[in-house]
Parts: C-alpha cells; sequence; structure tokens
C-alpha cells in the first residue's frame, strides 16, 4: 500500500490549523476578550478560611460564609462552565476521515485500485458560529450576574440573622433586668403588706408580671436557637455551632432617597442584568435558527491507493487525487420553521421573565426602603421622645408608690411601658440595619449612609430610675 501523497499535507494541516484558531480568544461585542476567562481554576485550591475568633463581627462572619458557602461554590462553578461553553460554540465542527476498502479491487488502466482515503471539513453557514458565540457569552454573562446575585444574597441572609441575633440578646437582657425589678418590687410589697401599709393584690400582681415576663423571656431565649441555626447554615457550620457575640446595630442617617433606589436597583440589580444576558442570547437564537435555511458547505480531498498495472503504461499505479464539495439540503422547511418560531417564543419568554422580575423588584425595593424609613422614624420617637417620658413616668409612679399616693397597678404599667418602649427601640435598631442589608441586596451596591457610633450594649441601654432597693435593673 502507498503511503499518503504529499497532495494531501496542506489541506490536512490547514484543517487542523482551522480547528485549533476556533480556540484562540475572539473580540467584538458578547465574545471574550484575551485572557479570557478573568477568574482562577476552579480546580486550584480554596483559600484557607479564617476561624471565627470570639470578638468577630459581622464583617468576619461574611468572609466566613463566601468561602464556605456551597450554594456560592455551586453559583461559581455554573458560570465557569458557561465560560467553557464559549470555545466550544465558536470551535468548526471536527474534521471527518472516511476509509474505504475495496472487497473486490477496481481494475482500472493504471492499475487496480484497492483502498480510499478521504478528508473532510464542514463548514457552517455564514454567521452560525458567531452567532453560537454570542449566544454563549452572553449565557455566560447572566451565569455571571446569577453569581453575583448569589453572593448579595448570602451576604444579606448573614447580616439579617445577625441583627436579629444581635436584637434576641439585647430583648433576653432587657427582660431578665425588668424580672430581677420586678422581684425587688415584689419583696417590698410584701414587706408593705406585712405592715398594713399594701395590699395582698399588690404582691400578687407583681408575681403575675413576673410570670408574664418569665414566659417572654423564654420565649427570646427559645427563639435564639432557631436564628443562630440561621446564621450558621448560612456560614455551613452545623447548627449548634457556637457564635461569636453579636455587635449592637450602628446608627444609621440615610443619604438617599426612594426614586434613587429603584434607579439604582434598575441599573445594577444582578437578578435583572441576567435577565437582561437571557433576552439578548434568545435574541441571537432566532437569527440563528433562521440560518438553518441555508446549507452547510463541506469542503473535503481524497486519495485512491491504486497499484501498478501489469502492462507497463504511463502513469502506472499513480494514485488519483479528488477535490470534494458538499453541501446539505435544507429541504424540510417545516422543521426549520418550527425551530424558528420556537426560538420566537423563547425569546418572548425571556422578555416576560425580565418585565414581571422588574416589577416584582420594583415592590421589594418599595416597601424595603418604607421598612428602612419606618424604622428610622420609630427610632428618633422612641430614644428622643417616648423612651425618657417613660422614664419620668416610671420614677413618679415609683416614687408615689413608695408614699402610698398611687396604686400599685399604676407602678407595674409606668414598668410595662418602659419595657415595652426599650424593646421597641431595639427592634427599630435592628429592622434598620437589616433593611439596609436587603437594599444593598436589591440594588446591587453598598448605599450611601451615615453611620454613627456602634450602639453599644452599655450606649443602648436606657437608664431606669431607681428602684426601692437602690439598686438600677
Amino acid at each position: 500500500m502507498n503511503t499518503l501523497p504529499a497532495t494531501l499535507i496542506l489541506p490536512v494541516l490547514a484543517l487542523v490549523a482551522g480547528g485549533c484558531a476556533a480556540d484562540l480568544p475572539a473580540g467584538p461585542y458578547g465574545r471574550p476578550a484575551a485572557g479570557w476567562p478573568p477568574v482562577a481554576d476552579t480546580a486550584d485550591a480554596p483559600p484557607e478560611a479564617p476561624a471565627l475568633a470570639e470578638d468577630a463581627g459581622v464583617d468576619d462572619l461574611l468572609l466566613y460564609a463566601a468561602l464556605h458557602s456551597p450554594e456560592l461554590e455551586a453559583s461559581f462553578a455554573q458560570w465557569k462552565a458557561a465560560l467553557e461553553r464559549i470555545p466550544q460554540a465558536r470551535a468548526l465542527p471536527d474534521p471527518r476521515f472516511t476509509y474505504r476498502y475495496y472487497i473486490e479491487s477496481v481494475e482500472t488502466r493504471v492499475g487496480p485500485q484497492r483502498q480510499a482515503f478521504e478528508l473532510a471539513q464542514t463548514f457552517p453557514w455564514l454567521g452560525k458560529l458567531a452567532l453560537r458565540e454570542d449566544i454563549a457569552a452572553a449565557e455566560a454573562q447572566a451565569a455571571r450576574r446569577r453569581f453575583e446575585a448569589a453572593r448579595l444574597a448570602l451576604a444579606y441572609r448573614v447580616r439579617d440573622a445577625y441583627h436579629e441575633l444581635a436584637y434576641l440578646d439585647r430583648a433576653i437582657g432587657i427582660t431578665g433586668q425588668n424580672i430581677e425589678l420586678l422581684g425587688a418590687v415584689e419583696a417590698i410589697a410584701r414587706r408593705r403588706y406585712a405592715v398594713g401599709a399594701a395590699s395582698h393584690p399588690d404582691v400578687i400582681r407583681a408575681q403575675v408580671e413576673q410570670g408574664v415576663l418569665a414566659d417572654r423571656l423564654a420565649t427570646l431565649q427559645q427563639l435564639r436557637g432557631p436564628v443562630a441555626a440561621r446564621l450558621n447554615a448560612a456560614m455551613n457550620r452545623p447548627a449548634g455551632a457556637p457564635l461569636p457575640t453579636p455587635r449592637p446595630a450602628a446608627r444609621i442617617e440615610a443619604s438617599f432617597t426612594d426614586e434613587q433606589l429603584l434607579a439604582w436597583a434598575a441599573e445594577a440589580n444582578p437578578r435583572l442584568e441576567a435577565l437582561d444576558f437571557e433576552v439578548a442570547a434568545r435574541r441571537h437564537g432566532i437569527d440563528l435558527a433562521r440560518r438553518d435555511y441555508y446549507p452547510d458547505i463541506t469542503l473535503g480531498v481524497g486519495t485512491i491507493d491504486t497499484g501498478r498495472a501489469d502492462m507497463d503504461v504511463s502513469e502506472s499505479g499513480k494514485d488519483p487525487v479528488m477535490a470534494m464539495v458538499s453541501v446539505n439540503l435544507p429541504l424540510w422547511h417545516d422543521r426549520i420553521g418550527a425551530g424558528v418560531r420556537e426560538a420566537r417564543w423563547q425569546h418572548r419568554a425571556a422578555v416576560g421573565r425580565r418585565a414581571a422580575t422588574a416589577n416584582g423588584l420594583t415592590v421589594e425595593v418599595q416597601r424595603a426602603a418604607f421598612d428602612f424609613a419606618d424604622a428610622g422614624r420609630k427610632i428618633g420617637l422612641y430614644r428622643d421622645t417616648l423612651l425618657p417620658k417613660a422614664e419620668q413616668a416610671l420614677l413618679a409612679a415609683q416614687r408615689a408608690y413608695t408614699t402610698g399616693a398611687a396604686a400599685f397597678q399604676d407602678y407595674l404599667d409606668a414598668q410595662r411601658t418602659l419595657l415595652e418602649f426599650q424593646l421597641a427601640l431595639d427592634r427599630a435598631t435592628a429592622t434598620r440595619a437589616q433593611r439596609l442589608a436587603e437594599l444593598e441586596m436589591l440594588t446591587g451596591r453598598p448605599l450611601p449612609v451615615d453611620v454613627k457610633q456602634a450602639a453599644t450594649p452599655e450606649e443602648n441601654a436606657t437608664e431606669q430610675p431607681q428602684n426601692p432597693t437602690g439598686r438600677l435593673p
């Protein structure tokens, strides 16, 4: 058998070079630039995660969650996988090599023909590869935006649970202090009852109020477990893993309007951006489906292994070389038309999903903005107006009861009101921080806020008037 003729070398090299060139980074809109992809290979070892220190703050927890979250890792892997589809989409189909063996050799004037070799390459119709690449690039961009959305959602879950846990710790502490205060007041009521200065119902009322607060304290303590489990789950830790003591939320002053929030969300929300790229991918899909009306072209070369003739003739044993051109015939227009219609419906569905998501996002931003502003209003109301007045009312009721000028129920009402105002202030402070975290997730950016000094437990605690035992609650 003769070797492959030299006339096949150039076509083979051209086909191989064409296949290699399809893997190089391309340039126009929607296609990867040089250095693509811009992130490290996921096969590399993940960065070492820092351990949680006892004094770790919310930023430390956010870093820990980012390095351990399986959801974030899965979203990142989806993005990386989408990137790898780009070079596949712009590559030519594999060349096709064909070998023919003649069971009965074909006798010709120049000799018997025993076997044939063919090498062919299919070239899709003009624009098909570019459109496939554009679709893959748009889908990769959508996957990247979904990864960003997952990162923002993870940060929100961590911050939301962290501030909820800080509020519960404050509420547990305040409720416990009020139970201690009621215990001291009950002891005074017992002494006054013993000398006839108070009635027995005063002791009963103090005990009932203690029972109510003890039930609230038990509820708060039991609620802390699920909230701590939610925070641990966001960081991919066991539900019962110990957590650092959360710090009270800082005092936040807003530097933005509702209109700005809506505009920022429309511009930078990663969920909307992902859907924008999906719409673009489906639009390219319509153009690609229309290209199926045009044929693909296959070019090839071949040779036939020819033996020497029995007679001495010119060109005896010379292997013939053939060039080949073939095209597929897109005759089944019903199938192609159905593909075009499918692509149009896919585009319409993507546009509808984008519009629905935008409408839902507007509602979410407006609700979170209202809750954020409402919490700020409540903070000012309770901190600057209601709490000082409740303290004064409790002090007055305490003095009046001590001197016998007021009923014990008046004192209990004043003490209960102060407790509710204290808890409402801490609830509003935590809610404002939680809604800020939600707004930053929805807008896809850090928001311009004026953060005052952190509200430490000492600063956040509202001093109550001295109780009859001379102790501060």
